[in-house]
């Protein structure tokens, strides 16, 4: 008869979560520019988004768990070290580089059938783009001043066809973003950036599907602790079935065990033997976190509410008068307990952060947390307006 899988309560759930995601201390990373490739690497990706009322997602996301957190860090990682790339995960991110292996299937994928939205990219606008930066090196966007304009086709969408041209270009792997500044990107051929055309050996081969389906496992261990299938695959429900095969094989190799964690229903989930011995400590309840809403604690919203009893809703793209936490409510995590839901916005001219709606949620409490979440929310500020 087989065995019941452990039994985990909630907060050791969560305990294990937030120690997954270094959000248990102030600087897991350490400081300086080598922080930020550190935890990269650790968190597996880091999602970019064009929302600008604060921060943007990529700087918030890296500044929460390094303290010390500079803009230009991530600019030398991704530009200067090259420790850094931007491909699509489960949204365009930042990944580290050492695992650029794993995405060259994908980019053969888009080489081998480009997806619809770029079925009107011509041979001749991606023959153009190539031949000027195999000419005249990375550029972007804004240096091609001679497209014949045509009407939009989507509100993202360019009126210039190299845009499209460019983006395809990136999705095939033929070109890289060497350099961001806000949203606009730098294009440079990826054999280039990466100096592949000058020593060939160092060209990673790509991976092989089970070597894929093994790395997004691995890297959803490493940064969430308890797995499921759900959270592995999020925004990749293709692969459940073979990523589930995998699981059970490591389970039959006692490489990881079944787990089930309180109130989850069927939802089941996965650990390693060693994250189950090890105890996961509360973090400090002075400990005060101001996380986007694209955290990786945040952003899988069905894990965020089963570990943390917390309903995190995202209204940007709902109508003012149905938004109940505001237009880019932030979760404010205090100790181990989402606390707040805050909604801030940075008035760049006037040089501050406004606070549009201030929600108590969960545990939250003004006498006990607003003034350990207002000391934050200062260094959020001097962050938000350093540079």
């Amino acid at each position: 008869m087989p065995r019941k899988p452990p039994s985990i309560d909630k907060t050791q759930a969560r305990r294990i979560w937030l120690r997954a995601q270094r959000l248990d201390s102030l600087a897991p990373f350490g400081d300086g520019p080598q922080a930020t490739p550190a935890a990269t690497a650790h968190l597996g990706y880091v999602q970019i988004d064009t929302i600008n009322v604060i921060e943007r997602s990529h700087h918030h996301i890296l500044w929460t768990r390094i303290p010390d957190y500079r803009r230009d860090h991530l600019v030398q990682a991704q530009s200067a070290d090259k420790s850094v790339f931007e491909y699509w995960t489960h949204a365009l991110s930042y990944i580290p580089t050492q695992d650029l292996r794993y995405f060259l299937p994908d980019m053969k994928a888009y080489l081998d059938k480009p997806n619809g939205w770029f079925e009107s990219v011509s041979k001749a606008d991606l023959r153009k783009v190539l031949s000027l930066i195999r000419k005249g090196g990375a550029l972007s966007i804004r240096d091609i001043d001679d497209d014949v304009l045509v009407e939009k086709t989507h509100p993202w969408a360019s009126r210039k066809p190299s845009k499209k041209a460019l983006q395809l270009a990136f999705y095939t792997g033929v070109l890289t973003i060497s350099a961001r500044v806000g949203m606009l990107k730098t294009y440079e051929l990826m054999e280039r950036h990466f100096g592949w055309t000058e020593q060939r050996d160092l060209k990673p081969k790509p991976a092989t599907e089970r070597q894929r389906l093994d790395y997004i496992i691995d890297r959803a261990l490493r940064a969430q602790g308890l797995v499921s299938l759900d959270s592995i695959c999020h925004l990749d429900a293709g692969r459940k079935s073979a990523v589930r095969e995998r699981l059970e094989s490591r389970v039959r190799r006692k490489q990881l065990v079944a787990v089930e964690v309180e109130g989850a229903g069927k939802t089941e989930h996965w650990a390693s033997s060693e994250t189950l011995d090890a105890v996961a400590e509360a973090p400090p309840a002075e400990l005060v976190h101001i996380l986007s809403p694209f955290d990786p604690l945040v952003i899988q919203r069905k894990r965020l509410k089963l570990f943390f009893d917390y309903d995190h809703r995202f209204e940007a793209y709902v109508p003012k008068e149905k938004r109940v936490f505001g237009y880019f409510a932030l979760p404010v995590l205090v100790g181990e307990e989402v606390v707040a839901a805050i909604d801030l916005k940075t008035d760049r001219a006037a040089g501050k952060v406004l606070i549009q709606q201030w929600n108590w949620v969960g545990k939250g409490d003004a006498a006990a947390h607003k003034p350990a979440i207002e000391e934050a929310l200062g260094r959020f500020e001097a962050f938000q307006l350093a540079e």
